[in-house]
């Protein structure tokens, strides 16, 4: 039965309403930041943007400098999330084991790692262990991200993982599966249904960190764009372009989040 025109009236009322207050808080924020840049007298020069993100190398076209930094963060984020999952899947086993010494070791590196900044651990892995273990810049980088966001990783998947009804242990056990089996072909695929979203929130925190990557001389994005600020001292062009950059990949990440959400969700 289809529903009342009256009725479909109404329920689209409240999302034009909120398109317009969007829209209208945009408008105010563009209007402050033009007005702020109108005060200090600066000269807009977006004409000169788009050479950071395409440039013409013997005729043809090539990232430019900004798209270059951009690739850099996409792989320091993807090897990075790939890390911090697995950390964060032994920490909260560990921390669900029966195994005091494990669960101690598990609760000591989440206590030192969420309770210290991530530029600190950055400065300590890049100057103290990497000339020791021998790493480069980015492998620091990777290390680095991959512990400080295993440790937020690891409580989500612990959550997950106690979410899941007790019964599915006994059913599990009730067909001989140990502990091990039972993580991976029961507990963990419907712990992961459930987690998803919270996952997906702190990838898009992890994007936003690696920025903090610039200060060990990662050229990603980040560092990208102060090395072009400090050549063209186009702050507010370049810093807005990055801002924009940040923003598209993290939105793209959110939505394929939610899309793969809804297919574990509702399977074909």
């Amino acid at each position: 039965m289809s529903e009342p025109p009256g009725r479909t009236a109404r329920s689209a009322l409240p999302a034009l309403t909120d398109w317009l207050l969007f829209l209208l808080l945009a408008a105010g924020l563009v209007w402050l930041v033009l007005r702020g840049a109108e005060d200090l007298g600066y000269n807009w020069q977006w004409y000169q943007v788009p050479r950071a993100l395409i440039t013409h190398r013997d005729g043809t076209l090539a990232p430019g400098p900004l798209l270059q930094g951009l690739f850099v963060t996409l792989k320091l984020t993807a090897l990075s999330f790939a890390g911090a999952f697995a950390v964060g899947l032994v920490t909260a086993l560990l921390r669900l084991s029966g195994s005091w010494s494990g669960r101690v070791l598990a609760r000591g590196y989440l206590e030192l790692v969420r309770n210290t900044p991530l530029l600190i651990q950055l400065f300590f892995l890049y100057f103290v262990l990497s000339p020791v273990l021998n790493m480069d810049a980015f492998a620091t980088a990777v290390l680095g991200l991959s512990l400080f966001e295993g440790a937020y990783v690891s409580e989500i998947l612990r959550a997950g993982v106690r979410s899941v009804e007790p019964g599915q242990w006994d059913a599990a056990r009730s067909l001989g599966m140990g502990r091990a089996r039972a993580y991976v072909s029961v507990i963990l695929p419907q712990a992961m249904r459930r987690v998803l979203p919270p996952l997906a929130g702190q990838g898009v925190s992890l994007i936003k960190d690696s920025s903090l990557a610039s200060v060990i001389a990662i050229n990603e994005l980040t560092l990208r764009g102060q090395n072009i600020v400090s050549e063209t001292f186009l702050s507010f062009e370049i810093w807005f372009t990055v801002a924009a950059m940040y923003w598209l990949v993290t939105t793209a990440l959110s939505g394929a989040a939610d899309a793969l959400e809804r297919r574990l969700a509702y399977p074909a």
